[in-house]
């Protein structure tokens, strides 16, 4: 009976030591929370007509074969211009890996049906319509083994304009279901197309490419909980270490996702999706590009709250990217090679667990409350303000300033009473910080010299 009990014990334990380091029970696996950093591609066929149709300029961005209302034998004709030879997946990567990003998130099939691998579920793919013909899955697996970064699939999930068997339920009943090809909605069938579609593709794209950071879903629209139950236990039984966002739908992803805007308060595991300029696709009409600077604050406002950034790049139909959002990955790369490390493995500063902005006279809006958005609808805030944020490594904290007005900055939240420092350094700086801890405040005194592209400094500061 004690051999017994003993045997029983010993593969409890074993079990429990072999699922120490998996996302179970609907939380994030450690490095997702460490890395804080990641590079959104949204490429398709959409990226072929960058933003035309029919001689006008398209409504919708990428969704445009949806405010179009373009057949699919229509849309599909779009791959027959499809040669993207300037593709070059160890580029695309280095540059991800430059600008200090650890994982890459790409649009392996979006609303449009269009898959952008090599799929035995249906030829309506890269490898078998375009002239290319190429899996630029292969290349981007391998381009992420060699620079360290984790290889993450976006996948449409609730919609898919060339099924004839997805409805959809937003805004209303059918608002965004192919009703041109497929009028009848009530004769769709959900569950045909998640058996025949969604889960032989998740299969193939987590046994051809190696491991899998994320499957990030986009778009649940009618799934039911048992579908996403079953989608969730597919993709763990063939990668247990993968982990899933909260667009399986249902409640049962392992992260929140905030799209397009940022969040007022902290919180646990979420990533925030946003874009460089207006849209996720490329669009030659787009010339609202934000500034390396808004970026770099975006990325502190998402990781002093708690958070990812995944930061997006629509490359082009050729597979270039446009300059625009090259030179913004280059400034971001050159601060964070300097400042990283106040992002990089942190958490939200104990000493302050709202936002710390004395200085900021407006508080950016809560928009995204777990709703759908759609196509265009950037609400990030674009105003540039002098403020200051906090993130904490250990019994380090960091704080950086953003923007400064002045020459010197009064911090409240670090005065003696609250934290008894024992240093504090500028990163990237041999220069001695001159500083004053009273009891009401801390005085800090500020760079002479500004960093004109990135005007946002680091302080390392150590308590006693």
């Amino acid at each position: 009976m004690k051999k017994l009990l003993f045997r029983k014990t010993k593969t409890i334990l074993l079990l429990l030591f072999a699922l120490a380091g998996l996302n179970l029970f609907g939380q994030p696996a450690p490095w997702f929370t460490k890395d804080k950093f990641g590079l959104f591609l949204h490429w398709g066929l959409y990226s072929q007509t960058a933003g035309d149709w029919n001689g006008h300029p398209t409504k919708g961005g990428e969704h445009f074969m949806l405010y179009e209302r373009i057949p699919v034998k229509t849309y599909a004709k779009i791959a027959d211009q499809f040669n993207p030879t300037a593709f070059d997946a160890d580029r695309w990567v280095q540059m991800a890996h430059d600008a200090g990003m650890k994982y890459i998130v790409i649009t392996a099939k979006h609303h449009d049906g269009f898959s952008m691998y090599n799929s035995a579920v249906s030829d309506y793919n890269i490898v078998r319509r375009t002239p290319w013909a190429k899996d630029p899955m292969l290349a981007l697996a391998a381009a992420c083994k060699k620079y360290g970064l984790k290889l993450c699939f976006y996948y449409s999930l609730g919609r898919d304009w060339a099924d004839p068997d997805v409805p959809t339920n937003w805004p209303t009943k059918a608002g965004r279901s192919n009703t041109w090809d497929y009028p009848d909605e009530d004769a769709k069938d959900l569950n045909k197309y998640v058996e025949n579609k969604v889960k032989p593709q998740l299969r193939e794209l987590l046994t051809q490419y190696g491991p899998i950071g994320i499957i990030w879903f986009d778009t649940p629209e009618l799934i039911t909980k048992k579908q996403s139950q079953e989608i969730r236990d597919l993709i763990h039984s063939i990668q247990p270490q993968c982990i899933i966002n909260s667009r399986i739908g249902n409640g049962l992803g392992d992260y929140a996702v905030v799209e397009q805007t940022l969040v007022s308060t902290a919180r646990k595991d979420w990533e925030a999706c946003i874009t460089m300029s207006e849209n996720w696709g490329y669009n030659r009409h787009d010339q609202n590009w934000k500034s390396p600077e808004l970026l770099v604050r975006n990325l502190i406002e998402v990781v002093s709250k708690g958070g990812n950034l995944l930061l997006n790049v629509g490359p082009k139909g050729d597979g270039t990217w446009p300059v625009e959002s090259q030179e913004n990955l280059q400034a971001i790369g050159a601060w964070m090679k300097v400042n990283g490390e106040a992002l990089y493995g942190t958490t939200v500063w104990n000493g302050n667990k709202e936002v710390a902005a004395a200085q900021a006279a407006k508080k950016e809006s809560e928009k995204d409350k777990a709703s759908m958005k759609d196509a265009v609808n950037d609400a990030t805030p674009k105003e540039i303000v002098s403020d200051y944020r906090f993130t904490q490594k250990g019994d380090v904290v960091y704080l950086f300033v953003r923007s400064p007005a002045s020459k010197a900055i009064a911090i409240p939240e670090l005065a003696k009473d609250k934290l008894v420092i024992s240093s504090i350094s500028l990163l990237g700086s041999p220069s001695k910080v001159k500083w004053t801890q009273g009891q009401d405040t801390l005085a800090l005194v500020l760079p002479t010299v500004k960093d004109p592209s990135i005007p946002i400094y680091v302080y390392k500061i150590e308590p006693k």
